[in-house]
């Protein structure tokens, strides 16, 4: 199942997953996009935002208001819900209004191939999408370093991997940005949120790392997509001039 945290305090953007996009508050264009592929709660930490969730027909889940992440929050929600340790969660960001439902499905076929595969669902599994050498030095658009099996080797937000001979061409699929979606198995989920936070998680900000930090495994599916996360009021002109 899809699960997206939506707390209304942010602090970069407060309420900004009920900012109108369309007519529509931005967590219910998510929901509709994600609902496409599987079924969707909404984890919430406002009464205000379950109530515009059930207008609009979607189930929504009441959490705490002390988490850190949105991933605790989910972790959370998938405890009051009482999901087995063997079902898929896809963590989908309340933030993503663009996101096309082929990245999710890309995403959750991934995970129940290796599913298949292996017996058991992966630790942790993600997106990526090819980017030119210079989106990769935006600071905000965190890049992924992928092996030959599509697992993350790391992520950052400089530009990795480092091009020292000035040999990386906008044209090869050298640099990696990665989408905020991620999916976890219920067991997976709930360990990672008991982890210790870790020391490159905490210098680059970038939760993902802890897993890395701890020697996880993180899949990746490769995708193509134009979406990006809303972040600050300043992402309203992208709006705009997407639509």
């Amino acid at each position: 199942m899809i699960i997206i945290p939506a707390r209304l305090k942010s602090t970069r953007f407060p309420n900004k997953v009920l900012i109108p996009i369309g007519g529509i508050p931005m967590v219910i264009r998510v929901a509709k996009i994600a609902q496409e592929v599987d079924r969707v709660v909404i984890a919430t930490d406002e009464e205000a935002v379950r109530e515009v969730c059930k207008d609009y027909g979607f189930e929504a889940i009441l959490t705490a208001k002390n988490h850190e992440s949105g991933t605790d929050r989910i972790a959370e929600c998938a405890r009051i819900l009482g999901l087995a340790e063997d079902e898929m969660i896809i963590n989908l960001q309340g933030d993503e209004p663009f996101i096309e439902k082929e990245v999710i499905q890309s995403l959750k076929n991934l995970m129940a191939k290796k599913a298949k595969e292996s017996g058991e669902l992966p630790f942790m599994g993600s997106c990526a999408k090819a980017i030119s050498k210079e989106e990769a030095k935006d600071c905000n658009l965190v890049k992924v370093v992928i092996n030959a099996a599509n697992e993350a080797l790391y992520f950052s937000r400089s530009p990795i991997p480092y091009d020292r001979e000035d040999k990386i061409a906008n044209s090869t699929n050298s640099y990696w940005g990665h989408l905020g979606i991620y999916a976890f198995s219920g067991k997976s989920l709930q360990e990672f949120c008991k982890l210790p936070k870790s020391t490159l998680e905490e210098i680059e900000k970038l939760e993902q790392l802890r897993a890395l930090e701890y020697g996880k495994c993180i899949i990746i599916a490769k995708v193509k997509s134009r979406s990006f996360g809303i972040d600050t009021p300043e992402d309203l002109k992208k709006i705009e001039k997407y639509l």
